[in-house]
């Protein structure tokens, strides 16, 4: 456990016994998620020849990797990470090197490949919820727990900007497929040294047998990053849809939602920083409806340049709220269901980002584009409303009460009053 001086930095975050270590083992490992899915999209495309497979190929491996994961995390927090993580690893790449295998020449039957797909996707170890569950192991106080995480969304969305340049650079010299490859060794030479690190907790007896809960009391959280999700992978696709509307040049939109990635960035540097008066929830509900109105007005904007300031200020919401929906579940969660809890966070955001995608498409064409931000951002606006008034609802019923409070989530029971200071 951590102590810290009075105004703790990230590079306090990193001075933490063994968190350098498990960080960047995680980081290893984790840097394969943001290559592999450009790899396989492009592997796919080149075996088959036809943009609908690989599609269709992507979409199954995305669906049981998201959809499963907080099943593969109860596997965690059940049987520990040592013990979890290097068996899901070891599967995950074990299916990403067969995939490889059946796309590195043209004429892979397209059936096989999307069960090798799909299985991969199924087995792949969440390292982001287990690297999170790590840090509440390895900081005790409150603010410096706040960076930490701020400080894993920040190096998450570099790895997610990073994974897809490496592709490119490698098949530049060989077939995408190789990407499949080197995706696969990352996550299995990282897991093995992540779950070396000493911070990693062993698996944790449940008293009488029964098992912590971590989804009572996420659906704030977990709807949310939900709301999120669809708010900003629809404004995406809605960005492309105004330069191409407005007659820019297309070339333009990967720096428009680079200067969201930037926004996210510093945002969440920047929410690290500040020392909070504010509980979680709060913000949490704040920073939602603060990124909906951002994207919402992003559609009355002049010109493509205001535009992307519009998405660098959304992008200030963005990894805020992410970072404080991930604290929250880690506050209601139990001692024994961090990893999980986190876990169905990561799923609302990633099947929101899916969600969001697929309606912006189905809106292009048939409303004004103006209308289509206004309902991409009101989605996050509706979430944050949904989720205070549920709050407010339950919190009037007879006998309410805050759960998940166990022994080892007493550092969050104790920090709510330091958090209203």
């Amino acid at each position: 456990m951590s102590t810290h001086p009075s105004r703790p930095s990230y590079a306090a975050v990193l001075r933490v016994p063994h968190a350098r270590r498990t960080f960047t083992t995680a980081l290893t490992a984790r840097l394969s998620y943001g290559m592999v899915a450009l790899a396989v999209l492009l592997s796919v495309t080149r075996a088959t020849g036809s943009y609908a497979v690989s599609g269709a190929v992507l979409s199954l491996f995305g669906a049981t990797t998201v959809f499963l994961m907080p099943l593969r995390a109860s596997l965690i927090d059940r049987h520990g990470p040592r013990r979890a993580l290097p068996l899901m690893s070891a599967l995950h790449g074990t299916l990403l090197c067969v995939l490889a295998a059946l796309t590195w020449r043209p004429g892979a039957p397209a059936p096989l490949i999307a069960v090798s797909a799909a299985l991969a996707g199924g087995c792949a170890p969440p390292l982001g919820p287990a690297m999170r569950a790590a840090w509440s192991e390895l900081v005790a106080d409150p603010d410096l727990l706040r960076r930490a995480y701020s400080l894993d969304g920040v190096a998450e969305e570099l790895l997610f900007v990073s994974g897809p340049a490496l592709i490119g650079a490698l098949t530049a010299f060989a077939p995408p497929a190789a990407g499949i490859l080197l995706g696969a060794f990352l996550n299995m030479a990282g897991t093995r040294l992540f779950v070396m690190s000493p911070a990693l907790p062993g698996p944790r007896p449940t008293s009488g047998g029964r098992k912590p809960s971590a989804v009572r009391g996420l659906l704030p959280p977990v709807g949310v990053a939900l709301g999120v999700g669809l708010a900003v992978s629809g404004a995406e696709l809605l960005v492309m849809a105004f330069a191409t509307e407005r007659s820019y040049d297309t070339a333009l939109v990967p720096w428009i939602l680079g200067a969201l990635s930037a926004g996210s960035a510093l945002g969440g540097l920047a929410n690290g920083a500040v020392r909070w008066r504010v509980p979680a929830r709060t913000r949490l509900y704040r920073l939602a409806a603060g990124l909906g109105l951002v994207i919402a007005a992003a559609g009355l904007a002049p010109g493509l340049w205001t535009l992307a300031g519009a998405m660098t200020l959304a992008g200030a919401f963005l990894a805020p709220a992410l970072t404080t929906a991930y604290l929250l579940a880690d506050e209601t969660a139990g001692e024994g269901a961090r990893t999980q809890a986190g876990a169905w966070v990561n799923m609302g955001v990633n099947a929101g980002s899916s969600g969001g995608a697929t309606a912006a498409g189905l809106l292009i064409g048939r409303l004004p584009l103006e209308l289509c931000f206004a309902l991409m951002g009101g989605t996050a606006l509706m979430t944050a409303a949904t989720a205070v008034v549920g709050v407010a609802v339950r919190g009037r019923a007879p006998g309410a009460a805050v759960r998940g409070r166990a022994p080892g989530a007493a550092r969050a029971a104790a920090a709510e009053p330091c958090r209203r200071r």
